[in-house]
């Protein structure tokens, strides 16, 4: 039963994501990707408030069900850049500065040369 769950807040979080990054490219333009900077960001935001929330020493009590919905569904369809800062903010809860910033360093350059890596090689494969 977690799979739909997982799979129904994926969609619908898919979805934020396409219609939410569509509209502010029209209102905002294309010369930077304010759409996807703003749901990286509110992603993020929101990742953090549902684990915040439902926590061991939050307000909310929710069932597996419902967290795996909005943090691995929703959020996850809507950014994993949500899932990579939640990570980054439990290292630096635990005291682990070194290690969180060795993976944001490591995510973000990695991420940018695995996205150049591809854009080569589809380039090269298309010719």
């Amino acid at each position: 039963m977690s799979v739909l769950y997982i799979a129904l807040g994926g969609a619908i979080g898919s979805l934020g994501r396409y219609f939410l990054a569509q509209a502010l490219g029209l209102a905002l333009g294309g010369a930077f990707p304010w759409g996807t900077l703003v749901v990286n960001v509110t992603g993020s935001f929101a990742i953090g408030f549902i684990a915040g929330g439902a926590s061991a020493g939050g307000r909310w009590v929710e069932s597996p069900f419902t967290r795996q919905f909005l943090m691995v569904g929703v959020c996850g369809g809507y950014t994993t850049f949500s899932a990579f800062s939640l990570q980054t903010f439990d290292l630096l809860q635990a005291g682990d500065v070194g290690r969180a910033g060795l993976y944001m360093l490591a995510s973000v350059a990695l991420c940018v040369l695995a996205t150049w890596a591809g854009f080569v090689a589809a380039a090269a494969v298309t010719r």
